[in-house]
């Protein structure tokens, strides 16, 4: 029996006593959970597990994965579109990457302190894939990514200041982890943004160094750099926001950026932690036809497994060849993120394997617009290739703003508990994404669009 996940009493759940959802079969993860809560806080390790994220009132507690289907500790199988937030792009254990790791392990060991010549070889992949990449460092987390290319772009520049962008995610650094999902009633006005901290606890002072802009406004971005470029060192965004849901790029407006930064000497960093990879072997970039100076890549490389990467143009990855600025980490490029990556790139490198992937993830975004549509519900898919959310709004959403003022939430929350309710799985915030791996089949897809054409019935007779 599949699993229904009963929304929480007010948006920001506190503290939740774990009950079994009677008659639901998640009886296993409600008593797990509260076990949890004695000893974790939260329950949880992330935030985007707990409860307050909207998995109310408990999450599922996780048995295992295989392609594309997990399965949870009551025995409820689901055909699994949030596929770790997004990691497993390969689906749940690839066989070619998870022998390639236990291989590693079993033949040769971890972690060495000392260079392999496995990480030039990864390297030498990733520079082959990426046209703007011309050389490339490997991290642990995008979080860690980030701060090395802004940081790096403001000792390349010798400027102190960051453009970024309302309701886009950067990783949890003091530094970028402003204005992600801010109160717009204290963000200021629409054009003219001012930081909000995502939370206490971020130090005072680091926000002199922001400028906090609205996305797909090109004039916004031209204002600001005309304004203060002397002092802009980068502009870092997501070429696809992807943490206020799937927002995509307005036409010309990448590539303005990219005009813009390039004539004041302003590094253009693109985030491509969630796009890296799985909009093709290039990233977004290269869909896009965009050129940024810096890149920051995470979950589309290792194939599941914990490993990033930062880089770019040589002029400016010289201050690290040199020592300039320090790149460190112990674990980074450790054994088996190096043995992950190098088989996830050799998989995702496969002759027609993007072209297949496209067309499944088409024929999943064209097949819920067009369920949706004939419902009559007020709502729409955004997305490009395996990366997609469901909107209901009747507004178009360009922007974090337009999601906040427009997007009904409660509706959504609705079409997530009767997806659940019917063995599709993705994440119960509207903010997240709808993931599409290679292991998803057109069985899979027939059997979502059969579940969310009985959910936009039922969804209609309330709307």
């Amino acid at each position: 029996m599949n699993a229904l996940i009963r929304p929480a009493d007010s948006a920001e759940a506190r503290a939740p006593q774990a009950q079994p959802v009677a008659g639901h079969g998640t009886a296993r993860s409600a008593a797990l959970f509260e076990a949890a809560c004695r000893l974790i806080p939260g329950g949880v390790n992330s935030t985007a597990r707990a409860t307050w994220s909207g998995w109310t009132p408990y999450p599922l507690f996780v048995a295992g994965g295989e392609g594309s289907r997990l399965h949870d500790v009551d025995g409820n199988e689901y055909v699994d579109y949030l596929l770790g937030l997004g990691p497993m792009l390969l689906g749940h254990r690839p066989p070619r990457v998870t022998q390639a790791v236990v291989d590693f392990i079993q033949q040769r060991g971890t972690i060495f302190a000392l260079p392999t010549e496995d990480e030039a070889r990864l390297a030498q992949k990733i520079v082959d894939a990426v046209p703007s990449v011309e050389q490339v460092r490997l991290c642990n987390t995008g979080t860690e990514a980030v701060l090395y290319a802004t940081r790096l772009a403001r000792a390349f520049t010798g400027r102190p200041k960051i453009i970024r962008f309302e309701g886009m995610y950067h990783g949890f650094s003091d530094q970028v982890y402003w204005s992600k999902h801010p109160d717009i009633a204290k963000a200021g006005p629409d054009a003219h943004p001012v930081p909000v901290p995502q939370g206490p606890g971020l130090p005072r002072g680091v926000e002199e160094n922001l400028i906090i802009l609205p996305w797909n406004d090109a004039d916004a971005l031209a204002d600001a750099i005309e304004r203060e470029g002397d002092a802009i060192a980068a502009v870092l965004t997501e070429p696809v926001m992807c943490n206020t849901g799937c927002i995509l790029p307005k036409p010309g407006y990448l590539e303005a950026m990219r005009e813009i930064t390039q004539k004041r000497g302003v590094v253009l960093i693109f985030d491509e932690v969630i796009t890296g990879f799985r909009l093709g072997l290039s990233g977004a970039q290269g869909r896009l036809g965009i050129r940024p100076d810096l890149s920051v890549f995470a979950k589309g490389i290792g194939g599941g497994f914990p490993v990033a990467a930062m880089g770019g143009r040589a002029d400016i990855m010289a201050l690290v060849a040199n020592g300039t600025v320090s790149m460190a980490g112990t674990y980074a490029a450790n054994g088996i993120a190096i043995a992950a990556a190098n088989a996830a790139l050799d998989e995702l490198a496969t002759p027609g394997l993007y072209e297949k992937l496209d067309a499944i993830s088409d024929e999943l975004r064209f097949g819920l617009e067009r369920i949706l549509r004939e419902a009559g519900l007020p709502a729409h898919v955004a997305g490009i290739g395996p990366l997609m959310q469901v909107w209901f709004a009747k507004e178009a959403i360009h922007n974090y703003r337009d999601a906040e003022r427009h997007a009904d939430q409660q509706m959504f929350r609705k079409w997530w508990e009767g997806m659940l309710a019917r063995g599709i799985l993705f994440h119960p915030g509207a903010y997240e994404n709808l993931f599409v791996s290679t292991a998803h089949t057109r069985d899979d897809i027939t059997q979502t669009l059969t579940a969310a054409k009985e959910v936009a019935v039922e969804l209609a007779r309330i709307a």
